[in-house]
């Protein structure tokens, strides 16, 4: 089997936030509506998936890889980032927090579009 590394091109960033107890269920149907217009309409999303904390489940890291600069910036001028970004953001309890990552190994292939 032949391991794939992300192109050079490709965004790799990491999103993480915890919300408020009582804006929970909002905030979980804001995610999964967000999720389901980026699967549908961004390919340039090579891969974008929500993560709940397990033992505190207010909250959340989202990871996505973005095919190039063009594809990030298409989604951050989204409709939808703003719509996802005006529920999500009064609800938390402080600032969400952006990382870019540099890949430097893996262990599993993206499937390219």
């Amino acid at each position: 089997m032949t391991y794939i590394q992300g192109n050079p091109n490709e965004i790799h960033e990491l999103a993480r936030y915890e919300v408020r107890p009582e804006a929970l269920d909002q905030c979980l149907a804001a995610i999964h509506e967000f999720v389901a217009y980026i699967r549908e309409n961004e390919p340039g999303s090579l891969r974008y998936e929500v993560w709940q904390d397990a033992e505190r489940p207010t909250r959340f890291v989202h990871i996505f890889v973005w095919r190039d600069a063009e594809a990030n910036r298409i989604h951050g001028e989204s409709a939808a980032v703003k719509k996802f970004a005006g529920i999500l953001y009064p609800n938390c309890l402080a600032p969400v927090e952006f990382i870019e990552y540099k890949q430097v190994d893996a262990n599993a292939a993206f499937k390219r579009i």
